[in-house]
């Protein structure tokens, strides 16, 4: 992912949980117009700082990086839950994905 593709998909995940980027600036402790600096390209966040930003946006630092989800955090609870459950009930699950799937 490059600086391009970190820039988007901070934007669509803060669109997507609905907050301005000034509002989310101030949530994570820095100034008015630090996400929208991020977001243009202007500015990169420190390792720390985009941690904060992952526990904002409710998903891990893996799920920010995975572009092909566009709902990285329900898909974050979902294998929370499926991590809970036997071998059957996994299975049981993944049948009715896969069935899921090719409707």
């Amino acid at each position: 992912m490059d600086d391009k593709d970190f820039a988007l998909r901070l934007s669509k995940l803060r669109e997507k949980k609905g907050v301005s980027a000034r509002d989310m600036s101030l949530s994570i402790g820095q100034n008015p117009g630090y996400i929208n600096s991020i977001e243009t390209g202007k500015s990169k966040p420190s390792l720390d700082v985009f941690f904060f930003i992952c526990e904002y946006l409710g998903i891990t630092p893996g799920a920010f990086f995975d572009s092909e989800s566009s709902n990285p955090g329900k898909l974050d609870a979902l294998i929370a839950d499926l991590k809970k459950l036997s071998e059957r009930q996994i299975d049981t699950v993944s049948a009715l994905v896969k069935e899921l799937i090719s409707k």
